[in-house]
Formats: structure tokens, sequence, C-alpha cells
């Protein structure tokens, strides 16, 4: 029997099915993402629960002309599916596949490429007010998460919704999740909603809504208060949006794909900004993901029959895996450690410290600026805070980071996750930027562990400094212990690298953090190739050790490798001091020997596509290969 789905090319193939054909196609995408979720691993939890959502906003609205803009944009994989991209599918994330995040390149119904939380409403607010100044009737819709709703992005852009005065539709999709459980004081006020609704209660409001939402010519204002009246709108939902001056419409069921129709009719026809507020089941129709939808918000590949793909034996484990081990030992010894994350325990490795220490943990949902300017007040008062975020969400907080941080010198600890390129997930979570943004500010020390000893030793460092201290490393495992390697084994003094092979050649790599690896990795493929090199953990990407400095001095050739942009990495930091030097007659550079970088970016200037990490390092020049490819051609230079 041929499927729905099979005749379903672009978004004009559903707008003539029938309710029950729409449901059976539903049924159908959702066996589509997890088939594809299962072979290549991506967003599972978060997309069952949107099908029908999404496919009754495309049923009404024409996204072609009209605009929709996404939350987060991971839960976009039904959109995608129905908007030409089904058949790229079995390479979900994976180089010559579709992204698992709208992207503009791929669709013309993707009007933005996100990857962050809160940035829907706002986006869609300069939308809708161009489409004023240019007398444009193009329908305009923003979809939204209870996780994200309460981000400083989204609260200012509902602040300033009422600029707007024609229509306009923000979508809350609340499933009471992000990748954890929603945090703060309005997911409770959701949460106490959401309790209080029956499923008999969601139809009753549906058709409620129904009845009251005004029809194009009716008066919007007495329609609304009609409809308060009728229902009682007494809920704090409808008191916290109405605040905004924002019509509240719902809570609706979100998988009523007939209901969802008739409501989107009517509220195309608002002539003023509204919101609805819809409820969406994580992981619905997949019991694995249903009953545990924190378990598959992200995954790798899995049995379909719900099984995770069993590990192998003795895995090495993880950075992020070794931190949270390492911390939780450092805890118990000090009660001074309080740990801070941005809705993403899990993913920072804080689910052990969590469990063990309650009263020193703090989650404040998607809110990665006050997650900043919290541990500043909690460092004022003696503490020694860790802000545990992954270097792309860190970004956000710059602000926070540079005044409330780094202006009064306060010991936060920044613990920043998933530095460097994140495989998969591609452009809008690769870590590239924060050696830059974290080296620039006075009083801030960078450093970056190249071993999972390293990771334990960079926290003992970092605690016993009286300033901010800021710790990368990347979504990665650790090496696997070996002779150089255990010469990392020493503490971390401020400033200071170390010499992992001493050659006593004219040839020295200087790996940063984890690219110390890929630098042994080299230096033993080119030890059987009779070509000696030195190599140095360089450990400080600020302060940097002056040794290295001293190496170019003396007319050694230098590479260093780092897993960040070319702009305002540790090679820019190496640079800058010989610069200086330079500028010193009693230091200056007496040979013409080039400093090598070998950095993420070095060879243009772009955003770097998904596809495998092992890829993205091989692509960009930073991997074993590479490093052997720039010896040899300082070899055959000298040779010259």
């Amino acid at each position: 029997m041929a499927k729905l789905l099979d005749q379903i090319n672009s978004p004009s193939d559903i707008k003539n099915l029938n309710i029950d054909e729409l449901n059976g196609l539903a049924q159908e995408i959702r066996e589509h993402i997890i088939d594809s979720v299962a072979k290549c691993g991506g967003h599972l939890a978060s997309n069952l629960g949107m099908v029908e959502l999404t496919l009754a906003l495309h049923y009404v609205f024409d996204f072609e002309k009209d605009h929709l803009t996404w939350d987060v944009g991971h839960q976009c994989y039904c959109h995608k599916i129905i908007t030409g991209r089904k058949d790229k599918f079995d390479k979900l994330r994976k180089r010559g596949g579709v992204s698992g995040f709208p992207d503009q390149k791929e669709s013309k119904y993707d009007r933005f490429e996100v990857g962050h939380a809160g940035t829907s409403i706002s986006t869609a607010l300069g939308i809708g007010l161009a489409a004023e100044n240019l007398n444009l009737d193009d329908r305009i819709v923003a979809l939204v998460g209870d996780a994200s709703i309460v981000n400083g992005v989204s609260l200012e852009a509902l602040n300033n919704l009422q600029r707007l005065k024609r229509q306009f539709l923000v979508v809350l999709n609340d499933n009471s999740m992000a990748i954890d459980v929603t945090q703060g004081a309005i997911a409770k006020l959701f949460s106490k909603v959401r309790l209080s609704q029956t499923y008999e209660e969601l139809v009753k409001t549906t058709h409620n809504v129904l009845e009251h939402v005004p029809l194009i010519g009716k008066k919007v204002d007495n329609a609304i208060e009609r409809f308060k009246k009728t229902l009682m709108m007494s809920l704090p939902a409808s008191q916290l949006f109405e605040s905004f001056n924002i019509p509240y419409f719902g809570p609706v069921d979100g998988h009523d794909i007939a209901s969802l129709i008739d409501l989107f009719k009517e509220l195309k026809g608002l002539d003023r900004p509204a919101i609805l507020h819809v409820y969406t089941k994580k992981g619905k129709g997949f019991s694995p993901a249903d009953s545990d939808p924190r378990k598959y918000h992200s995954t790798g590949p899995f049995d379909i029959n719900g099984k995770s793909t069993p590990p192998e034996q003795n895995i090495t484990p993880s950075y992020t895996a070794t931190f949270g081990e390492a911390l939780v030992d450092i805890a118990r010894k000090d009660d001074r450690v309080v740990a801070i994350t941005a809705a993403m325990a899990g993913g920072t490795g804080l689910n052990k410290f969590r469990q063990e220490f309650p009263k020193r943990y703090l989650d404040t949902g998607i809110a990665e600026s006050v997650a900043v300017d919290i541990a500043a007040g909690q460092a004022k008062m003696g503490l020694r805070p860790l802000v545990c975020v992954y270097s792309t969400f860190l970004q956000r907080s710059f602000d926070q980071i540079a005044h409330e941080v780094s202006l009064q010198n306060l010991p936060v600890i920044f613990c920043i996750d998933r530095a460097g390129v994140v495989g998969d997930d591609g452009p809008t979570h690769h870590g590239l930027l924060d050696i830059g943004y974290t080296r620039m500010l006075p009083n801030m020390i960078v450093l970056a562990p190249a071993t999972g000893a390293e990771v334990k030793l960079a926290l003992e460092y970092a605690l016993a400094q009286d300033c901010p201290v800021a710790i990368r490393y990347p979504r990665d495992v650790v090496p696997i212990e070996s002779d150089d390697i255990q010469l990392c084994n020493r503490a971390f003094v401020t400033g200071k690298s170390i010499k992992v092979i001493d050659n006593n050649s004219d040839i020295v790599i200087v790996a940063y953090g984890a690219m110390l690896s890929n630098a042994l990795d080299a230096a033993e493929v080119l030890e059987t190739e009779n070509i000696m090199v030195d190599v140095v953990n360089a450990r400080f990407a600020k302060p940097i050790d002056q040794s290295i400095m001293d190496m170019v001095r003396k007319g050694k050739y230098v590479i260093t490798v780092e897993e960040h942009s070319k702009s305002c990495g540790f090679g820019s930091a190496v640079l800058e001091n010989l610069t200086q030097d330079n500028n010193n007659t009693d230091k200056g550079i007496s040979h013409s020997n080039p400093l090598e970088r070998l950095t993420i970016l070095a060879g243009s200037d772009k955003y770097i596509e998904k596809g495998s990490r092992e890829m993205q390092l091989r692509e960009l020049g930073v991997d074993c290969d590479s490093i052997i490819a720039a010896v040899k051609k300082i070899q055959n230079q000298k040779q010259r």
C-alpha cells in the first residue's frame, strides 16, 4: 500500500488532505523520524511531539510567502520532511544530508539558521515591523517553547510586541521540558496550569477559543473581553501575557489536528499580535522516548526497539564525564564550591554533583546571562562558583562576564564544555570563539587541560586563584594514558607550559589543550621517518609562557596547534607577544623563521558545516596528518 508521505514533496501537497489522511500522515512522519534518528542520531523526543502542530501550521499558512521563525530549531524535522527534504533524512546531520536545525542554505522555508533559544519572537518581530513599513500582508508565526519563553531575549521581545499593529501569532509549544526539566517561576506557573487541565477541559477550551476568536472585521477588544468572561480567564498564564498587553488563547491540545487547523484559520485573521498556548507531548508515538524524554532529547544511533547502542567495554571517558567526577571529588573537600548551569546539567557533567550537593547546585534554565551574574554575586560573598555551560551558549553572556566578573576581578570559574568543533550539530553549536572572548578581558586567566588528569589539576588550580579563570575542553574522549601523557600529571603553574617531548629539535609543535594528543601522534609518525620534533603542552592561552617566545627568539620553527578560530586564539596570542618583542630592541627577533599557526579557519573565513568531529578536524587542518604535513613543509624549506 502506497504511503501518503511518498506523495508529499511540498507543503501544498498536504492542503488537500482530509483530517483522517492528515492523522495518517502524522503517523508516517513519526515513523520516518524514528527510523532516521535511530540510524543517524539526533533530537528525537521534541520532534515526535511537534508533528501535528507542524502539519496544522503548514496546512493553514503559506510559508513560501508567510514567515515561520523557529526557537532553538532542533524540533524542525517534520517541517523539513514536508518541505522537500525527506529523502535526505537517511543522512540526517551528516555531510551531504539534512541539517538538524533550520538552514536557509537548504530551503526557502527556513528563514533563519538557529540553534540558540529565545530568538524566534525577536526575529519575527523584526520581520513584522519591516512588513508594516513595506505595506506587506505576509502572515507571521513565531514558534517558542516553554523553556525558551523565560529567556531574556524572549521577554524583551514580548515587551516590544505591542509596537506591532498587525497580524502576528506566537505559538507557545509547552511540553514542560528543555534538555532537562524547565526551571524557574514561569515554568512553575505553566506547570500549575498544566496540572489543572484534563483532556476534556482542553477540548472545552479549544471550542471556546473557536467561538470567541474575533473574525475579520469584528472589533478585537470586545471579542477578547467576551472570551475572557466566558472562560473566567483568571489562570496565571493569561495574566502573564496580558500584562504585556498581548491577547492569550489556550491552553489547547497540540495533537488535535482538526482543532489546530480551525484555531489557526481564525487566529490568522487577527489584526494584532496574539499568543496561542499549545500542549504537546515529548516523545509521542515512541514509548521509550515518551517515558524518558530527557534521555531521547538528543541521542546517538539506537536500536529501533528502544535500546541504546551497547557501549564498548572499557571505553575511554569523555572530558565532560572526567570533569563531573573531578568536581564532585573536589566539592567533597571544599564546601565553597557551587555549580551553576543553564538548562544542561547532563550535558555539562553535573548530574552527579546535583544529586550529591543539591543545595550547592543551581539550574537557571535557558538564561546564561543571569547564571553569570548569580555567580558574580556568590563569588562576592566568598563562595567559589563554577559556571558550567557550552562554549557556544556562554557567548550569550559576554557582557556579564566582562562587567560583573572581569571588571570586579571576582573568582568565578568558567567551565567551558564543547569548546572547538562539535560534529553533527554544526555551525550553531561549534565553540570556536571562547579563547578570544575570554583572553581579551583583564584579570582573566585562560587555560585548557590536555589530558584526563589535567582536568582535575586545572580545577584545583582555578580554585586557588583570586581572579576569574576560564577552562575549556572539547566534546571528545580524553587521551589514553601513555608515558608522554603522564608527563603532564603535575600541578598547573600560572603561565607555564610543559615540554612533553624534548629532542632539542629546531622544530617545535606547541599544542593547546586537547590538540596535544594529535601533536603526540604526529611526533610518533615523524620519528619513524627520522624527523625529530619537540612537543609542548601550552596549557595557558593567557598568560602565555615566555619560554615559547624564547624558542622563536632562538631561531626555532614553532608550530602552534589549537581548536579555535584563527583570529584571537592561542596562536594569535603568541604572535601578539612576538610583536611586542619587535618593539623592544633588547628582545628583537634576529631571524626570519615564521610562526606556523594551525587553527580552525586558518585557510578561510567561514562557518564550519555539520559532519563528524574527525572529518571537521581533518578538513580544517588540525588533525595528526595536517601537523605532519606542516612539519614536513618546514623540513623541506630548511633543506633548500
